[in-house]
């Protein structure tokens, strides 16, 4: 994997227009010491209490002879599978299965984000364990090894249903008969009761909301201990509640794999979403606040989620009325970069250039899956600016779904070749015969920008009169005199190539606004 990393980053250093680009996989630390964004370092193996046998004794030890009237079965099997490439690591991620890239049944001595095993290699896809439903096909042709049987009582409803057994109780005992007893959050000798993760993921924005503290939303929060396992989405205020109880202290972390279709960042190039850990706590759940102060990954993180979140939430037709991002959307942070960009690497822009296969070679399709689609550079700025940026290039993802990659290529390939030439300004000139595409494509990138701002921050709409070759006012101009968000995207179709096609393709969307039209146009000098 560390070649594929070596390949990579030209690539993305090239799109982002930077050759120091370092996307964030989980650099730098956080206050604890031991919550980090490294790899996570094992101690001893342990004996999993959920295992049938392990189960099957505690049940014995708590009720005696009543135990004979339950039959214990599993209901799951804790599995490790070994993906000889990417097609078998995405067939596994398509049959719904939460992968761990480390064991479970293990101590942890230092808390990371990812795990590779010493006896893979760094050359390869490492372990991937999973606990897998017991009537759940496993997908044929990848290798994988039958670590244990478990039961988890929450996936026996039957039995659970039908028996008058504290489960809860067994658990507990499960806990105590393994040598496990010291991960119960109280005395073993004590009645103690399961409790149901529940909490929230809050952050602040000192310009917005008076500075009050708003929910984190759509991100997943996972817990476990152990094979068991669960996970669940905050709501759009940042609140969450697991469906199972546990009996010990869980391990929590955030994956920026957000309900609405986005991910952002990866860990150690498979996973492709970031992971924040956030170490261990009460069975009771965890909740955070995070400000600017705050471990700088895990801020960013939050921020660009949230403003994706709320970005993906407006594309509606009551609302902006406009197509969101493409599925399975990747966005990568640069924490030491101002530069950004909708390279749309990922759904195949540019990708096919003859530049690009000829660099990586046997391994374009990894790269295909692993590139990202938007680069956000985060360096020292406040939520508000990585705010602003990131709908700006998510506009340009909704431009995307609407062009495709045909459209596209050209895009970037301008981009591209305007920084290599014009003295490193992704703009250039305007001269080029594809500066259309770069025209059209950053009025609207700007655009949607300044107006999602002022529906924030409040304020007015900034002008940019000749900032740039390119005139983002014209939109803002038909937009203050009564033409929606939505009927100037609806403009934007592969056809449009260039300021004539936009003009003749609004006054053909739009025949009663026709007089504005072409005014505004040709205030503007198109």
């Amino acid at each position: 994997m560390k070649r594929l990393f070596l390949i990579l980053l030209p690539i993305c250093a090239l799109v982002a227009c930077n050759q120091s680009a370092l996307p964030e996989n989980g650099s730098g630390n956080f206050p604890d010491p031991s919550l980090q964004h490294g790899m996570i370092r094992l101690g001893q193996k342990l004996e999993d209490p959920y295992t049938v046998a392990n189960m099957q004794k505690a049940l014995q030890n708590v009720y005696g002879t009543k135990a004979e009237r339950v039959d214990i079965t599993a209901t799951d099997l804790y599995v490790r599978f070994l993906p000889k490439d990417n097609e078998e690591y995405m067939a596994l991620q398509k049959s719904g299965l939460y992968l761990l890239d480390h064991p479970m049944d293990y101590e942890i001595l230092q808390e990371g984000d990812y795990y590779q095993d010493p006896e893979v290699g760094d050359e390869a896809i490492t372990w991937q364990y999973a606990v897998v439903p017991r009537e759940q096909k496993i997908p044929e042709g990848i290798r994988h090894e039958l670590l244990d049987e478990v039961y988890i009582s929450e996936h026996a409803p039957a039995t659970r249903a039908a028996s008058d057994i504290d489960w809860e109780e067994v658990e507990r005992e499960a806990f105590r008969l393994t040598g496990n007893g010291q991960l119960l959050e109280q005395d073993p000798l004590t009645k103690a009761e399961s409790k149901t993760p529940a909490g929230r993921i809050t952050i602040e924005d000192p310009l917005f909301s008076g500075g009050k503290p708003f929910g984190v939303a759509g991100v997943k929060v996972v817990a476990n201990i152990f094979v068991k396992i669960a996970s669940c989405y905050t709501d759009r205020d940042g609140y969450y509640k697991m469906g199972k109880t546990f009996s010990g202290t869980p391990r929590y972390r955030l994956v920026f794999q957000n309900e609405k279709g986005f991910n952002i960042g990866f860990n150690f190039l498979l996973v492709p979403a970031s992971v924040s850990t956030l170490g261990k706590a009460e069975s009771s759940g965890v909740d955070l606040h995070v400000t600017k102060d705050s471990e700088g990954a895990l801020f960013r993180r939050c921020v660009v989620n949230n403003a994706g979140y709320n970005y993906y939430s407006r594309c509606t037709e009551d609302d902006l009325d406009i197509a969101t991002p493409p599925g399975d959307l990747r966005i990568w942070i640069f924490p030491d970069l101002k530069d950004c960009s909708a390279n749309m690497l990922h759904h195949g822009a540019f990708i096919s250039h003859t530049l690009i296969q000829t660099y990586v070679g046997v391994y374009l399709p990894l790269v295909k899956v692993f590139l990202p689609d938007i680069t956000i550079g985060t360096k020292q700025m406040t939520y508000s600016d990585i705010y602003e940026i990131t709908v700006h290039e998510l506009a340009h993802a909704s431009h995307f779904s609407q062009v495709g990659v045909d459209y596209w290529t050209p895009y970037v390939d301008y981009v591209i070749q305007s920084f290599v030439t014009a003295g490193g300004n992704p703009y250039g000139s305007g001269s080029d015969d594809k500066a259309g595409y770069c025209e059209i494509g950053e009025m609207w990138g700007y655009f949607m920008q300044e107006t999602l701002k002022k529906d924030r921050y409040g304020g007015t709409v900034k002008q940019f009169g000749n900032a740039f070759w390119f005139k983002p006012d014209i939109f803002t101009y038909l937009y203050e005199r009564g033409i929606s968000r939505g009927e100037l995207y609806r403009a934007l179709t592969s056809e449009v190539t260039t300021m004539d096609d936009l003009k003749e393709q609004l006054i053909t969307l739009l025949p009663d606004r026709e007089t504005v039209i072409k005014q505004t146009f040709q205030h503007y000098g198109k």
